[in-house]
């Protein structure tokens, strides 16, 4: 099925075709990424890389979230980064309208990513509700995502650096694992984190890892999801669906 994160209308008409078609999904992988991209905006007018990365999901995970709620063991992953760690949430510039840095819009999503997953696995859990939210991020894997910013760029140069930069990547393979391993493992909690177990959590095989403290800033977390909730025109009402269950 069609489905594009950087138009608010794919998702709301992606959601309602799949509510016709299927009682809910089982599982709910958040994995559209874009990086490091020149400025430039989604349909909606959001910086892309928040737009599609973060915001995108949220939507998403927000329409579908009823029809997840009917599944025996209903799940969301979102796919966060190592870069997380260098992101901070700039809530009076989310949009980078006062100042871009496409490597700075890049790893803010990244964060806002982790922050939502975490903030949604709080929010299920006070209302009672069966979800787990969790979170996992690929380390450094050799895809696509690499080029498409010097593309869109037109810089040759920066293809050749991502070209000697992908020979350390581990492949696109072994960076699903950690995606798979959150996805399908029964007794993972609610609020976990998973990403490769080698060096700097570049590479490897999938375990629970640490995030960044910014990444637990609650009150961070209630603002991010209030003002995605304003951006979207999507509200969360986790009592409507603790009582419909």
């Amino acid at each position: 099925m069609e489905l594009d994160l950087a138009d608010l209308a794919s998702v709301r008409s992606f959601t309602e075709a799949f509510a016709q078609r299927h009682e809910g999904p089982d599982v709910l992988i958040n994995n559209a990424g874009v990086m490091a991209l020149p400025h430039r905006h989604t349909a909606d007018g959001f910086e892309m890389q928040f737009g599609t990365n973060h915001l995108g999901h949220f939507a998403l995970t927000g329409r579908l979230l009823p029809g997840l709620m009917g599944r025996p063991e209903p799940r969301v992953v979102t796919v966060s980064s190592v870069a997380h760690k260098q992101g901070r949430i700039n809530l009076d510039d989310l949009q980078g309208e006062q100042r871009y840095r496409r490597r700075a819009a890049y790893t803010q999503s990244k964060l806002a990513n982790l922050m939502f997953a975490l903030e949604l696995a709080r929010r299920a859990g006070a209302a009672g509700l069966a979800l787990r939210s969790v979170a996992a991020h690929p380390g450094y894997a050799a895809t696509n995502l690499l080029f498409v910013g010097p593309r869109m760029e037109g810089s040759k140069a920066g293809e050749k650096l991502m070209a000697v930069a992908s020979q350390i990547a581990q492949s696109a393979e072994r960076g699903a694992l950690p995606s798979l391993y959150a996805a399908t493992v029964p007794v993972l909690p609610s609020g976990s984190y998973v990403g490769p177990d080698g060096p700097m959590e570049i590479w490897g095989f999938p375990r629970l890892v640490g995030t960044s403290a910014r990444a637990r800033d609650r009150e961070t977390a209630r603002r991010l999801w209030e003002v995605s909730e304003e951006l979207t025109g999507v509200p969360y009402d986790f009592a409507a669906l603790a009582a419909a269950r």
